[in-house]
C-alpha cells in the first residue's frame, strides 16, 4: 500500500506546482493584456492554460477570459494573430479591416505600441516580485542598526542570561557596534557552547552569558536538498554530528565538507526531543560572494544566530530599495550560473526542468505560507529574466524584431520571420528537454 502516500505527495507536488505557475502566468499574460489595452490593442483571448477550454466568460469589451485544461503556461490572443505567440497575422482577418479596425491589432499597431505590449509581459513579472519581496520588509520590517534581541530562540541550552530588549554591545570583549561586526565573529570562532556578552540592559551595560553566536539551530532548509529529503526542519537544532558533540554551526559545515559525499549521522533536537537523522551530501555548484561557483558537499540547511534580532517599520521606499536587491540578486545570480554552464565551469546539472521546479515548489509550500509566496517571487524574476533573452517564441525574440523594424524601417519578411521562429521553437524545446533530462539522471 506503498502507493497511497507517494501518490498523496505526487498530488501535493502538482498542485504546488500548478498553483505557483499559474500566479506567474497570470500575471505575465496580464501585462500583455492590459498594456495592449492601454495602446489601443484588441485582446480577443486571454487564457491560462492550453488545450480544452474549461471555463470561460466574454467581457464587455469582447475578451473571452478562459481556463483550459493544461495549466502548464497561457496566452493572450490580440486581434488579426494567426495563433497565441503572435508571430504572424492572420491574413484573413486582417484583408477584412478597416485601415481603423487594424489599428487596434497587435500587427497593424505603432512600433512603440507593439514593443510595449511585448515588454509588459517580463516587466510584470518584475512588478510582482518587486511587490512581493517590499511587501515582506514592510510585514516584518528590518533589523534595527544596533544588534539587539528580539527574542532568543528555543535552544535544548536555553537561552543563557541573555534576555529580549539586551542590546549587544560586545563579544568576547570584541565591540559589536552593527550586524556587519557581529556577523564577522559567526565563522571560525571559538568551539564553545557559551560565549561572554556585553550588553546594554535597562540603561546599564553588564556582561552576561549566552549560547554560541550561531549554534546548531537550523534557519532554513533549501527545496530539493538532502536535509529536506531527509526531513530537517527550520528550527530543529543538530546537536552532534557524526558521535561529535556540536557547538558550533561551523563545525556542520567542516564535516559535511569533509565527508567526500558519505552518508553524514546527524542528532536531531526537537522540541524536547533527540532523533537520529542519517543524511547523504549532495555536490553542490554554490554561488560566492564574488559572483564565482564554489563545488563543495552541502546538506541545504541554512543557519543563523541564536536570537531574532529587533526589527523597525520600512517605509515604502527602504522597502522597494530593498525589494530591488533582491530581484538584482535573483537576476545576476541565474545568469552567473547560466554562464558558468555555457562555459564549462559547473555541472550542467544545475540546469534543471519542470520535475525539479514542481518538486521545489511543494517544499516551498511544505515549510510554510511565506515561503511559498517568497517562491513565487523568486520564480516569477527568473521568468520574467528567461522571456528577456533574444531567442524567437520568447519575448526577447519578439523585442528584437521590433528593434530590427525600428533600425531598418521595415519587419523581417515573413519567410525569415518563420524561419527564425522555426529555430526559436527547436531551441525552446531543446532546452526544455535538456533540463527534463537532468530532473531524472542528475543526482
Amino acid at each position: 500500500m506503498d502507493f497511497i502516500p507517494q501518490f498523496g505527495n505526487l498530488l501535493y507536488t502538482l498542485i504546488a506546482f500548478v498553483a505557483a505557475l499559474s500566479v506567474i502566468v497570470a500575471i505575465h499574460e496580464y501585462g500583455h493584456y492590459i498594456v495592449g489595452r492601454w495602446s489601443g490593442i484588441r485582446a480577443e483571448v486571454f487564457s491560462l492554460g492550453f488545450g480544452p477550454v474549461i471555463w470561460s466568460r466574454l467581457d464587455k469589451r469582447g475578451t473571452q477570459w478562459q481556463i483550459a485544461a493544461i495549466p502548464l503556461g497561457g496566452y493572450v490572443k490580440f486581434l488579426g494573430d494567426a495563433n497565441a505567440a503572435s508571430a504572424k497575422a492572420d491574413e484573413a482577418t486582417m484583408a477584412a479591416l478597416s485601415p481603423e479596425e487594424r489599428r487596434h491589432t497587435i500587427h497593424g499597431a505603432p512600433l512603440w505600441a507593439r514593443a510595449a505590449t511585448v515588454a509588459a509581459g517580463p516587466v510584470f513579472n518584475f512588478i510582482l516580485s518587486l511587490v512581493i519581496f517590499a511587501g515582506f520588509s514592510m510585514a516584518y520590517g528590518v533589523a534595527t542598526q544596533e544588534p539587539t534581541v528580539e527574542r532568543v530562540y528555543t535552544l535544548p541550552s536555553g537561552p543563557g542570561d541573555i534576555r529580549p530588549g539586551d542590546r549587544i554591545l560586545a563579544v568576547d570583549g570584541v565591540p559589536t557596534p552593527d550586524y556587519t561586526a557581529l556577523s564577522a565573529l559567526m565563522d571560525g570562532g571559538p568551539e564553545s557552547a557559551t560565549r561572554a556578552y556585553r550588553v546594554l540592559r535597562d540603561g546599564t551595560e553588564i556582561t552576561v552569558t549566552g549560547p554560541a553566536l550561531m549554534p546548531g539551530r537550523v534557519s532554513g532548509v533549501q527545496p530539493g536538498s538532502a536535509a529536506q529529503e531527509a526531513g530537517l526542519r527550520r528550527d530543529d537544532v543538530i546537536v552532534s554530528v557524526n558521535g561529535a558533540p556540536l557547538l558550533v554551526f561551523d563545525q556542520l559545515r567542516q564535516a559535511v565538507a569533509k565527508s567526500g559525499g558519505q552518508p553524514v549521522a546527524l542528532e536531531v533536537w526537537r522540541e524536547g526531543a533527540v532523533q537520529q537523522v542519517t543524511l547523504t551530501p549532495k555536490s553542490t555548484d554554490d554561488l560566492k560572494a564574488d559572483g564565482s561557483f564554489e563545488t563543495r558537499y552541502m546538506i541545504g540547511v541554512a543557519a543563523d544566530m541564536f536570537f531574532e534580532p529587533l526589527t523597525r517599520t520600512a517605509g515604502p521606499a527602504e522597502s522597494l530599495g530593498i525589494a530591488a536587491g533582491q530581484v538584482k540578486f535573483v537576476m545576476t545570480s541565474s545568469l552567473n550560473g547560466l554562464w558558468h554552464v555555457v562555459t564549462g565551469a559547473i555541472s550542467s546539472c544545475n540546469v534543471r526542468g519542470p520535475v525539479t521546479i514542481a518538486k521545489t515548489s511543494a517544499a516551498a509550500a511544505s515549510a510554510g505560507l511565506k515561503d511559498f509566496i517568497w517562491f513565487i517571487a523568486a520564480m516569477s524574476t527568473a521568468i520574467g529574466l528567461l522571456n528577456l533573452f533574444p531567442i524567437p517564441m520568447l519575448d526577447g525574440g519578439h523585442l528584437v524584431f521590433n528593434l530590427i523594424e525600428w533600425a531598418t524601417g521595415h519587419a523581417p519578411s515573413g519567410r525569415l520571420l518563420n524561419a527564425l521562429m522555426v529555430m526559436g521553437l527547436f531551441v525552446v524545446l531543446s532546452f526544455m528537454a535538456f533540463g527534463l533530462t537532468n530532473d531524472f539522471l542528475c543526482p
